[in-house]
């Protein structure tokens, strides 16, 4: 019998020697040339060798790339971002992308802290001032951290970790974040309150969000005018969460005293307005920048690439959940009709998810139900955190305490099988229902135990009124006079003169002022803009 043949991965970025030889270790060829990334022709002649392909920033996975990989199956990339591969085109190669999005998690919440007591005490103008031999002790009053109050934006991984550390500094926290159980905020020894209080009662602000439509300027000219005279305002988590203009001018009139900046709505930061002002701290995207992060985030990718090649085993995959060839073939569109489920569910959701009920009907019951759970909980945690992965999903919703269950029963209805997930708030209930048809295409069979049939499309409209003449009517010409196709419209009632929803696939993304209109007319209980990932 012939041996087997040992997986072979190609290095073609700066990755650590210690992470080079776990490969090595694990039984793994592995070829480290670590400025080939940067040789695109190089690439091309090489790539179709190997199973496995480890890279950082440098290495750009193009379609041309990937087509020419004949025999790869994983592309590891050692951190977070992964804008220079082109994932879609590795997911219909059949290549699974990971990244390791936890392992900087501890260095960006060190460089925030660090940020704070940096514009707290003045340091870098006070670092300047005495390197120029001017020694003035006078000018450069600051202030402690005991005992003041710091605003939390965002309680996930890096925001939990500042938190900690802040509690240890004796600081008292507030945290704001839609998604942070009660149970979290104690076990965090922090205060849960909405954004408004948090502004109001802070003496100190930090962003740790991602950048949605929701979160873009959450600290804008409006919301910094409601924080407390005399705020510091730090920002290690994005671009563009802050107004810089704003902020500017709140610097300007004293309202905020200080602010660190190590993210800007513009990178490379070569201009802005918070550049050379008093009592601002700048540096240039270094939240990850330390060598202890450099070296876990390669020494994990190293080992899940690894883990992959050798057993099948699938960690922090940004594209594919853990299943095998054959099941993929089946489930595909199952797992998309679960992440649309999810999706909107928590679009829908603002208050924290407590539960999440999930039954599998007919054909999904008999299929890998741990893939499609993954897929639901992504879909629902999503609309709140974009990085969120069929992989991650799981770990994500246990550090929010969220729980879930499943039922499977054979098929009970007109369907061949279907799902239905049911998201618990302390709030309500909310619950949704869908199938695939014969054609592939995931459809929304129910909504509030309403039954419809409606397409699901990149850009849709969800509205729920009292069940009275008009509303068709109303719809369509509002779509009419603001421009917008209708490519799909679905309605559905529980009784006439009861409760009724309208669902509008459209053709484009609905502006905020057509939706301020609907709601204007007094005649709905509810107008909800909603955007899914077709593709």
């Amino acid at each position: 019998m012939a041996a087997q043949t040992k997986p072979r991965v190609l290095v073609s970025d700066k990755l650590s020697e210690t992470a080079v030889q776990i490969f090595r270790d694990r039984g793994i060829e592995v070829d480290f040339e670590p400025n080939l990334g940067k040789d695109k022709d190089r690439l091309l002649e090489v790539i179709g060798q190997y199973d496995g392909l480890a890279i950082r920033s440098n290495t750009k996975v193009t379609e041309k790339t990937i087509a020419a990989a004949t025999n790869l199956k994983v592309i590891g990339r050692a951190g977070i971002g992964v804008d220079n591969v082109d994932i879609p085109e590795a997911s219909k190669k059949g290549i699974i992308v990971m990244n390791t999005p936890f392992g900087n998690s501890i260095t960006t919440a060190e460089h925030a802290i660090a940020m704070m007591f940096a514009v707290a005490r003045q340091i870098p103008e006070a670092n300047a001032s005495t390197h120029a031999g001017k020694w003035e002790k006078s000018k450069f009053m600051g202030v402690e951290l005991y005992n003041k109050t710091l605003g939390v934006i965002g309680a996930g991984n890096i925001g939990g970790i500042v938190c900690d550390r802040a509690v240890g500094l004796k600081m008292k926290v507030v945290a704001y974040d839609p998604f942070l159980s009660e149970e979290r905020a104690t076990q965090l020894g922090v205060t849960k309150v909405e954004l408004d209080e948090l502004l109001a009662r802070a003496d100190f602000i930090t962003l740790h969000v991602p950048m949605t439509d929701k979160t873009r300027n959450i600290l804008s000219r409006e919301n910094i005018a409601k924080t407390k005279k005399g705020v510091r305002i730090i920002n290690c988590a994005r671009g563009g969460l802050v107004d810089e203009d704003a902020l500017a001018e709140a610097l300007t009139s004293g309202h905020v005293a200080g602010a660190a900046l190590d993210v800007f709505a513009v990178e490379p930061a070569t201009e802005s307005p918070l550049f050379n002002m008093p009592n601002v701290v700048c540096t240039p995207h270094l939240g990850a920048s330390t060598t202890e992060a450099q070296e876990n985030v390669a020494l994990q990718v190293a080992e899940q690439m690894s883990d992959y090649l050798l057993t099948g085993a699938v960690t922090n995959a940004l594209n594919m959940p853990s299943v095998t060839a054959e099941e993929a073939a089946v489930m595909g569109p199952w797992i998309k009709l679960a992440g649309h489920l999810g999706n909107f569910a928590g679009q829908m959701t603002e208050e924290p998810v407590r539960a999440i009920n999930v039954l599998y009907d007919g054909a999904p019951s008999r299929m890998n139900l741990k893939a499609l759970d993954c897929a639901v909980i992504a879909g629902i945690l999503k609309s709140a955190n974009p990085d969120v992965n069929l992989v991650s999903a799981p770990i994500v919703a246990k550090e929010r305490g969220i729980k879930l269950s499943t039922t499977t029963q054979e098929k009970a209805g007109a369907f061949d099988g279907y799902i239905k997930i049911t998201v618990v708030t302390d709030k309500r209930e909310r619950s949704l229902a869908g199938t695939v048809f014969s054609d592939g295409k995931p459809r929304f069979i129910q909504i509030k135990g309403i039954n419809i049939d409606a397409e699901i499309g990149e850009h849709m409209l969800y509205t729920t009124n009292e069940d009275v003449p008009g509303i068709i009517g109303l719809l369509g010409a509002t779509m009419g006079k603001n421009g917008v196709n209708i490519a799909n419209f679905t309605l559905g009632r529980s009784g006439v003169g009861q409760d009724a929803i309208a669902l509008l696939y459209l053709d484009q993304a609905l502006d905020q002022k057509v939706v301020e209109t609907l709601e204007g007319t007094g005649m709905f209980q509810q107008v909800r803009p909603l955007k899914f990932e077709v593709a």
